[in-house]
């Protein structure tokens, strides 16, 4: 699917290193800079490979299924908002599936970064019953930035549900996730936690005595990845394993080796936006070789 994205038909060249395209009626975003290569759907705003240069993609995009306009896309950065998981209809919110403007496109010797916005309408108001202003702004280049701003008078849980590609979930080791976690999976029960995590089968973890920068080893890809958070009350970590995997339709049955989920969210203490006080959720990547990596305090 990654080098799918670059070889779509070009529907109009915004800038020398920024496109847009097409696939599937889904409009994408493509961004091909000497710093690195991305793609991003304008249905959700939602980040879908980022590539930097001399380096293997960082985010897992998943072609199980095809694309379907109004239809969650499995993989790259999800904006969960204004809710999160099954606290509503359709699950993770309509952020996700909602068509969204791009607004503005800058391109630079560092990267690009876009612009993109959702304003409430009345499908909106018939889901939640809220007027809103939704930002996105993304970072493209060695480094890859999401940034969040909310405004109106509300109050929201979100989360960015970042797919991290690895080579092989065996080789993969989780750090700087943080303190007591609750366990999605055991009945919301509370554990504590040294802030690492040696993915093993399905899980689905809740850390709401977040660390700031979470990391996730690959062995097999010789890379870490750093995970920024900023403005979040929680991280979230997430992999269906192998029999969840099996039964979802989006997911053929060996994809959940292929990536791991490691969320900057807003759960157990919502953003409360205010006419005079957006709210913010942010994360950024990088990726250094495992010489570089060092364990991070939880």
């Amino acid at each position: 699917m990654s080098e799918k994205m670059f070889t779509l038909p070009v529907v109009r060249q915004l800038h020398p290193c920024v496109s847009l395209r097409s696939l599937d009626g889904i409009p994408v975003v493509v961004v091909e800079h000497p710093r690195a290569r991305a793609a991003v759907s304008l249905q959700g705003a939602q980040l879908l490979l980022w590539q930097p240069d001399g380096a293997e993609p960082v985010l897992w995009l998943g072609d199980a299924a095809p694309w379907t306009p109004g239809k969650a896309i499995r993989g790259g950065v999800p904006i969960c908002w204004p809710w999160f998981g099954g606290a509503g209809s359709p699950a993770h919110g309509f952020a996700r599936t909602s068509t969204w403007q791009l607004d503005a496109h800058e391109e630079g010797p560092e990267g690009v970064s876009l612009a993109l916005t959702l304003r409430d309408s009345a499908r909106t108001r018939e889901l939640w019953p809220h007027a809103f202003t939704l930002t996105t702004r993304i970072g493209i280049g060695r480094e890859c930035s999401v940034d969040v701003e909310a405004h109106g008078d509300h109050d929201s849980t979100a989360a960015l549900h970042t797919y991290l590609r690895v080579g092989d979930l065996d080789g993969v080791q989780l750090s700087g996730l943080g303190g007591e976690f609750v366990d999605k999976l055991r009945d919301d029960a509370r554990f504590p936690s040294d802030g690492t995590l040696v993915p093993t089968g399905h899980f689905d973890r809740i850390y709401a005595e977040p660390s700031g920068i979470s990391r996730v080893v690959d062995h097999r890809f010789e890379r870490a990845v750093e995970v920024r958070h900023r403005h979040h009350s929680d991280v979230v970590v997430w992999n269906p394993g192998p029999e969840l995997s099996h039964s979802m339709a989006d997911l053929g049955d060996e994809s959940y080796r292929e990536f791991v989920c490691v969320e900057t969210a807003r759960v157990s203490r919502p953003m409360a936006t205010a006419p005079d006080a957006p709210s913010h959720l942010a994360m950024r990547l990088r990726v250094d070789g495992l010489h570089a990596a060092a364990p991070i305090p939880s």
